[in-house]
């Protein structure tokens, strides 16, 4: 089998490491805009050549786009024009604006669309690590428009990797990861920007943060060259989760306020309740 691997980042490089190791890949073509990226991604092993895109799409069984979700909407329609049947997929955070752009191309069914739910803060591929994907899940939308063989394909290569498969249509997803993903980066960038503005003393913000406050505000180091199209993408979904936890911080701030602190209490209770699902 070879692979394709659009985009040698964090997820791209990460599959491209695991896929030859587990035998699924015989080969992983690389492809990326960036010089530096191109020369990291073959230093490392990450992949066995670099090509320009067309030629990578004709010497190839299958496609990975691991690029930013506003930079995939505009080659996916250059990619299924000069395919065969190759089959394409993308690892995105957002799935609608995508399938949108390709609802009526007549090679639709040969590309499929899936989330692996898995990322670090970090970005290029130096990110790339081993065993990322393993018991963790991915998502694939609107899996009864794809050709059976191209599913089939990419199901197998999602279970090479130690992944467990869910299905969702393409809106559902983009609000579920809107409250479970795109909120927790927004908050996290808020934090950062509230602590920088506010703690003046680098020394003193790198001798304090405890634990807690470094893991609540990990996030926020992630690549705003990702994260902006996203937020772009989902844009609707996350002003409602945005208005939802604007709310919530008004309770807590009101209950301060007020030094109402039984219900301060009922709502940090409350909140534990996330313990049933996150263990």
């Amino acid at each position: 089998m070879r692979v394709t691997i659009v985009g040698i980042g964090l997820i791209g490089g990460s599959m491209a490491l695991a896929l030859k190791e587990n035998g699924f890949a015989n080969s992983v073509i690389g492809v990326d805009s960036n010089p530096d990226h191109q020369q990291k991604a073959l230093e490392l092993k990450l992949v066995d050549q670099i090509l320009p895109l067309e030629e990578a799409i004709a010497n190839t069984d299958l496609i990975v786009l691991a690029i930013p979700v506003n930079a995939a909407e505009k080659v996916l329609p250059f990619i299924l024009d000069h395919t065969n049947r190759q089959v394409i997929m993308d690892v995105g955070s957002t799935k609608a604006g995508l399938l949108h752009a390709i609802e009526l191309h007549k090679k639709r069914g040969r590309f499929v669309a899936t989330h692996p739910m898995w990322g670090t803060e970090y970005s290029g591929p130096e990110a790339a690590i081993k065993g990322a994907f393993v018991e963790k899940a991915c998502v694939i939308c609107n899996k009864e428009e794809n050709d059976a063989d191209a599913l089939a394909l990419v199901e197998k290569l999602y279970q090479s990797l130690g992944m467990h498969l869910l299905y969702m249509n393409a809106e559902a997803h983009d609000v579920h990861v809107a409250y479970v993903s795109h909120i927790s980066h927004i908050t996290s960038f808020a934090l950062a920007n509230t602590v920088l503005e506010k703690e003046r003393e680098e020394d003193a913000i790198f001798e304090l943060a405890s634990g807690g406050f470094e893991s609540t505000v990990r996030l926020a180091k992630s690549n705003p060259d990702m994260w902006v199209p996203i937020f772009m993408q989902n844009k609707e979904n996350v002003l409602d989760v945005l208005n939802e936890h604007i709310a919530q911080l008004r309770k807590f701030k009101a209950c301060l306020e007020k030094e109402n602190f039984s219900y301060l209490k009922e709502l940090i209770e409350q909140a534990n309740g996330i313990k049933r699902i996150l263990k």
